[in-house]
């Protein structure tokens, strides 16, 4: 897949989250608690999951490969969209966005740096400044919202 399909994709994924998370604040405005916006959302994608899952030849590899931390990534994926929906309905879409999207690039960043064998002081400068750059743009739009 080249870059340009690939970032495509990614800001096709960007526009889908936040009509996901403006959705399911509403349900949530609707409904009784989160726990609703959250529960729907979980079992549409379970079904849809599922389908595909049949579709391309049933669930037998799931019960050879299942490993006990492999729940991990499914309870961190609701904290999210819990934290989403939660940031939607109290702060408002950007400064929700802009939260987000400033820590998964912190701790991206942490990561890449952990896990790298050569660094440069250049590389590092470059990055932090860029990640310092979208810090000051979260501090304005968060405290625009107060």
């Amino acid at each position: 897949m080249t870059s340009g399909i690939t970032s495509a994709l990614l800001v096709a994924a960007g526009a889908a989250l936040v009509i996901q998370n403006l959705v399911m604040a509403k349900i949530t405005g609707a409904a009784s608690s989160v726990l609703v916006a959250l529960l729907m959302n979980s079992a549409v994608g379970l079904m849809v999951l599922s389908a595909l899952l049949l579709w391309k030849g049933g669930f037998g590899e799931i019960a050879g490969v299942f490993r006990p931390w492999f729940l991990i990534p499914g309870l961190l994926g609701t904290f999210f969209v819990f934290a989403s929906i939660t940031g939607y309905k109290s702060l408002g879409a950007a400064p929700t966005i802009a939260v987000l999207v400033a820590s998964q690039l912190v701790f991206g960043l942490a990561w890449d740096l952990f896990r790298s064998e050569s660094i440069s002081i250049q590389g590092i400068l470059t990055e932090v400044l860029g990640a310092g750059l979208l810090i000051c743009g979260v501090v304005l739009i968060v405290s625009r919202q107060s």
